[in-house]
């Protein structure tokens, strides 16, 4: 089956970036937008495959940016989606004795900068840790992600706004159409030519996959094959979430969408790393991989911190491809990619580290509509 079909703008991948810009453009005025995803589904990616850890500044105390960027947008993130964020429990960092990039003196002095809350956790916590390798606990303000109650939402969004929506659907390559770009897509029983003066590719490690099939120039990226433990915690940890920081250790955080915990270590969630340039995009790359989890290595090594981590139980792993730009990847920033007009005129490619980047996104998005008006 071959069709022609015209839209205003076509947002390339149905993550929560795609669904949020998707809406946006929507609720700003644009008739005919249309979101591609691959999957069967949205959000079933990144988006879900992550931490899901709404952040509030704290783990970036060497990147003052990002950790400000987090700051601004963790109330507005909070209460747009207010329906899908787990607050019930207690949220604590702790800096390590050794081995740390901050001392305690440090890490306060930058939450009071950022205006990140944060106290002396209570005896009942704090005692709770190994004073052997840990110098202070922090009770903080960070909450938790449902992303299956996400997913449901932005669903909902999208068809109370009138966004169309084509999963199972496989964006093959983009071109040059006149003033607009046309885009050959795939799906059961379907291939078709559609276009749009404006074409925003929101697909994160995927990016240069398609950049590299329409013979657009790559963008810098570094990928990692990562793995988040989902594990079982002890009754006493249920309403707790912890952080380990600043440098080789570990994060212990709710994730509602199970009902369970991820264990993440930052030398073991890491299985291997890569740049692009081979011609194998980022997915395939990891599915080639053979792996195996790593979460026995990271609770031995978590549970020195926090004695009571010797009872996880492990009941599966979320394995996903994490993409940074190389830029950052010593300093810990998480800016958003934002490249217009990148190799055809109208394509927009954006990419973010972190869920509330999208607040970032939306005002580069609207930034470059004001554009437009004046153009």
């Amino acid at each position: 089956m071959t069709s022609d079909r015209t839209y205003d703008t076509i947002i390339v991948g149905g993550g929560f970036f795609g669904a949020v810009i998707a809406a946006r453009l929507r609720e700003r005025g644009r008739k005919r937008v249309v979101v591609l995803e691959k999957e069967a589904e949205l959000l079933t990616r990144a988006s879900y495959r992550n931490q899901a850890r709404i952040h509030n500044g704290y783990h970036y105390p060497r990147n003052i940016v990002t950790a400000f960027r987090s700051r601004v947008n963790f109330p507005r993130f909070v209460e747009e989606f207010h329906e899908c964020v787990d607050d019930s429990f207690e949220k604590v960092y702790a800096i390590a004795k050794t081995h740390s990039k901050v001392t305690s003196v440090q890490f306060r002095d930058f939450c009071v900068r950022i205006g990140a809350p944060i106290e002396p956790a209570p005896a009942r916590i704090r005692d709770r840790f190994d004073p052997t390798y840990i110098e202070e606990v922090f009770l903080c303000q960070e909450y938790a992600l449902d992303a299956a109650k996400l997913r449901g939402l932005m669903w909902r969004r999208l068809q109370d706004t009138g966004v169309e929506v084509r999963t199972s659907t496989e964006v093959k390559c983009l071109e040059k159409d006149g003033g607009g770009i046309s885009v050959r897509i795939t799906g059961p029983g379907v291939s078709e030519r559609i276009s749009a003066p404006q074409v925003i590719v929101c697909t994160y490690s995927m990016i240069n996959g398609l950049l590299r099939a329409s013979g657009l120039p790559e963008i810098p990226m570094k990928h990692e094959a990562t793995e988040l433990a989902l594990v079982g915690v002890p009754e006493s940890m249920r309403n707790l979430g912890v952080t380990v920081m600043c440098g080789p250790f570990f994060s212990c955080m709710p994730f509602p969408a199970e009902n369970l915990h991820t264990l993440s270590h930052v030398r073991h969630t890491p299985h291997c790393a890569w740049t692009d340039g081979d011609g194998i995009d980022a997915h395939s790359r990891m599915s080639r991989l053979d792996l195996h989890t790593s979460f026995m290595h990271m609770k031995k090594d978590a549970e020195r911190y926090l004695p009571e981590l010797a009872s996880l139980t492990y009941r599966g792993s979320l394995w996903e491809v994490k993409t940074v730009l190389p830029m950052n990847e010593n300093d810990d920033g998480r800016p958003i990619l934002f490249r217009s007009d990148h190799g055809l005129k109208g394509l927009t490619c954006v990419m973010g580290g972190k869920l509330d980047n999208v607040y970032d996104a939306l005002e580069e998005i609207d930034k470059e509509r004001e554009r437009d008006k004046v153009i």
